[in-house]
């Protein structure tokens, strides 16, 4: 048994919660084989400004905004945090240490029956560390415990803003080793959205037909398909679509020709400032500025273009080092923001 057949068991006993709390999109984004276009990664490390907290391309700045995080994971972007929200010890014991890696966790707190809050709990521990703010262990933790247990038991925050400020984070400390020289290694960190949003922004240039990509369907990992049947099925929202775009290759030749066309800058015919387009209405949500659904949600259009200080490492309960903030800077990206 393994992870995407964990997210089925805990799934179908709180689909509908995840949903008021905004996790379920995001969740289920974690049963993706994701493709690491790693040239792309690289190519575009050289081009980040710690100043901007953006890429400045040939062709203008770029950066992941609050709207990326909004439309391609669904979490909230909005919610006002209280002041204690790691500040708080969990009920809930996790054993990490000897256990045998991530397979190890699943099979130890994988239980059978009603799903309850301590199942719940280390479930989206694992979602939290392994597939959302991404832990430079590489193995279990019980960093991210606290913030877990409180979205089991219901409580929301504003996650998708610990993710950007992760991702900011993160690209801070690549650009900083490529400029010293030295080798990247495992720094943590959300590289998954960083991979997503670039695979989003160069789509046209790398001619992904976004409306054409599969994602898996909700089948246990040794379900057996008849010959007629698929194991994908059409994306649902831009998240589902972007993830499963394929690689772009990851040798030096490939380093080499991305960041010429990021250097030289896309033409206007590649360009995707806003590349949440959907004219045939595929997907339930877009991004424009003629959108009556985001328009009258003060609370998120008032997130998504506020310029404010994002906590990074601010995870369990004082027990992660290096706390610090990343700063959105939304008015060097109004071209992205139906705003330029």
């Amino acid at each position: 048994m393994g992870w995407k057949d964990w997210f089925l068991r805990v799934s179908h006993s709180n689909e509908v919660q995840w949903g008021e709390r905004k996790l379920d999109q995001c969740i289920r984004l974690s049963i993706a084989d994701m493709h690491r276009n790693e040239s792309l990664l690289i190519a575009a490390s050289y081009f980040w400004s710690d100043t901007l907290n953006a890429f400045v391309f040939g062709h203008g700045p770029a950066s992941p905004t609050l709207a990326d995080v909004l439309m391609l994971t669904g979490l909230d972007v909005s919610t006002t945090d209280s002041s204690d929200i790691f500040d708080t010890t969990p009920s809930a014991k996790v054993e990490t240490r000897s256990i045998g890696g991530w397979s190890g966790y699943i099979q130890k707190y994988r239980r059978t029956g009603p799903v309850n809050i301590k199942e719940q709990t280390t479930f989206l521990n694992m979602w939290l560390d392994k597939f959302v703010l991404c832990g430079r262990s590489a193995g279990p933790t019980s960093v991210y415990v606290s913030a877990a247990e409180r979205l089991a038991n219901g409580g929301r925050f504003s996650l998708g803003r610990y993710l950007l400020g992760s991702v900011y984070h993160l690209l801070h400390q690549v650009a900083r080793k490529l400029l010293l020289g030295q080798s990247i290694g495992n720094l943590g960190g959300s590289w998954w959205f960083i991979n997503m949003w670039l695979s989003l922004h160069m789509h046209k240039h790398l001619e992904f037909n976004l409306f054409a990509q599969r994602f898996p369907r909700d089948i246990v990992e040794d379900y057996e398909l008849d010959e007629e049947e698929s194991a994908t099925r059409p994306p649902l929202n831009f998240g589902e679509a972007v993830i499963v775009l394929p690689s772009t290759g990851g040798n030096a030749d490939h380093v080499s020709r991305f960041f010429q066309t990021l250097y030289e800058g896309l033409t206007r015919e590649q360009r995707a400032w806003m590349p949440y387009e959907d004219l045939d209405t595929m997907f339930p949500l877009v991004f424009h500025p003629f959108n009556d659904a985001l328009n009258k949600d003060h609370d998120v259009m008032m997130a998504l273009i506020t310029p404010r200080a994002i906590p990074v490492n601010f995870f369990g309960s004082g027990k992660t080092s290096n706390q610090t903030y990343e700063f959105y800077n939304p008015s060097a990206l109004a071209r992205q923001l139906a705003f330029g």
